[in-house]
């Protein structure tokens, strides 16, 4: 029983003192001139759905909720922004070449399409981030469009 207390007791001051580890937060204000919305051409309803659910990972802009402020998850999410920007960061997106835009529209659709994104730990606490057929399909169809009117722009 004392063995089961001192574990107990580990494990509630190791919880309180994660809670110290320092964190950045991925909020830059204003939409930049490079944001894609911006750079192409993009029905508002495709910019709303990207906003909702895509955003928040794969800009300079993240919402950040009440639990956010909670370690393990802060870490979680920091590394979900700083990886998701990695491979599409909407807010920058004026700024990659051609190239890497056609790449980066491609990639969008294909993890739309193969339900890779948004992550299901994202759509799960996001209620806007669970998209419809209808709407994944019209986003694929706006990125693939969009990145053959690029590849003719070359």
């Amino acid at each position: 029983m004392r063995l089961i207390i001192k574990i107990l007791l580990a494990i509630v001051i190791l919880f309180i003192a994660i809670q110290f580890i320092p964190s950045s937060e991925n909020i830059g204000g204003q939409e930049s001139v490079t944001d894609i919305s911006n750079t192409v051409i993009m029905p508002s309803k495709v910019h709303s759905l990207l906003k909702n659910a895509c955003y928040d990972c794969h800009s300079n802009n993240t919402y950040y909720p009440w639990y956010s402020k909670i370690q393990p998850v802060r870490l979680m999410m920091d590394t979900h922004v700083k990886e998701g920007k990695t491979e599409i960061n909407f807010s920058e997106f004026g700024s990659y070449s051609t190239r890497s835009q056609i790449s980066k529209l491609k990639g969008l659709a294909n993890s739309i399409k193969d339900n890779i994104m948004p992550l299901s730990s994202y759509r799960l606490m996001h209620k806007g981030a669970n998209l419809s057929d209808e709407e994944k399909n019209l986003i694929i169809n706006w990125a693939l469009q969009t990145s053959d009117r690029l590849s003719t722009k070359k």
